[in-house]
């Protein structure tokens, strides 16, 4: 069913990395020359729970698993629409189609991981394991060509022998598939031992018809750009992939040469804040780059960061986190502004719109703004408790109602109860957010200081 065309081969490409392969790495791995990028590995009942949402803040396409609240298990953008190959962790070729249906429009690729040899994918029947089940592997691939209108390619690894590898090989190409990504260690072997680059060539040099991406050179072979070029004619391979080089200093796919780590930090830390990205995983990239300056006092400051806020503070970068978010916060309260007028005419569903449990219920139009609280003391929540605890030994309860993947909590305080308008993207944003408007109530903060700080509209006063 393929109709979308995608050459392989003579491409440099960032491969498929758990947590690095985000919006942001792969974004950055582009701007420094990679010709295509793989996402990290999704899992397909992962990909299958999610709804598809067009993000008007970020200008992105998300995929969110609403069973988890705010969770984006894939974002992506025009910018590297065609250049995305996503790849699949699967061993069913039911579910391996469903999940790639979803995302058909938003990549260029399917990849079908069939080397990964960690315990988590084996046991699920994925990764390494379909080299066992080689019915069960053609019948995935075989699924996803005739039922996809983009390519479809595998990332294995060798076999114990060449002769194996050879024959592997050769059955994957007989599904149709595009192209074969092969890591040159086998499944028993880790990074300390050295990859087998006379397989992949050995398979190359055989009758195989379609591009061969070599992988698995990093460290052992690939240091610098120069590099790269040297242990893909090594491999006599297509196209080449890296791995763990690129995600110690992804600038090596840079052919003027690499630049500082610092320099590449920075560069990835703005396009994490610009994406939204999720700071644990922001910090995991940071960590994975910053390798051994973690024992310096800067690398210990950072290790001690646990918001963006925090992270871009050691790397100077605060007042740039702060104003991306205000920014996003302003939109965000824009198009709030609108969905609720659309609401209060009647343009919305009924269903969507805010309801006002009784008399004794507070509500304001306020909107919880986290790049606002650097200090964990000193949110809303943490503020609002201290003082009931102090002044009045009263416990707050919160209950929170959730549509789709925004959250709205009620704050109640003895008899009353507080709400903000806003529907938030989790449930502790929510929380927040009621706790702002019984500060506000309490005097704990004002509302010129709300509207300077972005937490409410200036027609409020």
């Amino acid at each position: 069913m393929t109709s979308k065309e995608l050459d392989y081969r003579n491409k440099l490409i960032m491969a498929p990395m758990v947590r690095v392969g985000t919006l942001p790495m792969r974004l950055l791995a582009l701007e420094f020359g990679a010709d295509l990028v793989y996402t990290e590995e999704l899992i397909d009942y992962k990909l299958m729970k999610c709804k598809k949402v067009f993000n008007k803040v970020l200008n992105t396409v998300d995929f969110v698993d609403e069973s988890e609240g705010d969770n984006v298990v894939f974002r992506t953008c025009e910018k590297e629409k065609e250049k995305v190959i996503l790849q699949i962790g699967t061993a069913d070729a039911g579910r391996a189609l469903k999940a790639a249906k979803l995302v058909e429009d938003h990549v260029s690729g399917i990849d079908v991981n069939m080397g990964c040899p960690k315990e988590f994918s084996v046991k699920g029947g994925m990764g390494a394991a379909l080299a066992a089940n080689m019915d069960n592997a053609k019948k995935i691939l075989t699924t996803l060509v005739n039922g996809l209108s983009i390519p479809v390619s595998c990332k294995i690894r060798i076999r114990k022998t060449v002769e194996e590898t050879i024959q592997h090989v050769k059955e994957l190409e007989s599904t149709g598939i595009k192209a074969i990504g092969i890591h040159g260690r086998n499944r028993d072997e880790r990074p300390q031992n050295k990859p087998h680059p006379e397989v992949i060539k050995a398979v190359v040099e055989s009758d195989i018809k379609i591009p061969i991406i070599c992988n698995g050179g990093s460290k052992d072979f690939i240091e610098k750009y120069q590099d790269i070029n040297q242990f893909k004619e090594l491999c006599g391979a297509s196209s080449i992939m890296i791995a763990r080089a690129a995600e110690w200093n992804v600038s090596i796919l840079r052919k003027e040469g690499m630049l500082p780590i610092m320099d590449v930090i920075k560069m990835y830390l703005k396009l994490a804040v610009d994406y939204d990205s999720v700071a644990t995983n922001t910090k995991y990239c940071v960590q994975n780059m910053l390798r051994e300056l973690q024992d310096s006092v800067m690398g210990k400051k950072f290790l001690e960061a646990q918001l963006m806020e925090q992270i871009c503070d050691v790397f100077d970068m605060k007042d740039y986190c702060k104003q991306k978010q205000l920014e996003y916060q302003k939109k965000e309260m824009e198009i709030r502004l609108e969905k609720k007028k659309l609401e209060e005419n009647g343009d919305e569903p009924s269903s969507k719109k805010l309801k006002i449990d009784d008399e004794n219920t507070i509500t304001e139009n306020i909107a919880f703004v986290r790049a606002n609280y650097l200090k964990d003391v000193d949110l809303p929540k943490s503020i609002l408790h201290l003082f009931l605890k102090r002044k009045l030994r009263i416990h707050p309860k919160y209950t929170t109602e959730q549509k789709g993947c925004l959250f709205r909590s009620t704050l109640m305080i003895d008899t009353k109860k507080y709400s903000s308008t806003f529907w938030e993207k989790n449930k502790k944003f929510a929380e927040q957010g009621a706790s702002l408007v019984a500060c506000l109530h309490y005097n704990l903060v004002t509302r010129e200081e709300l509207i300077q700080n972005g937490s409410m509209n200036m027609f409020e006063l």
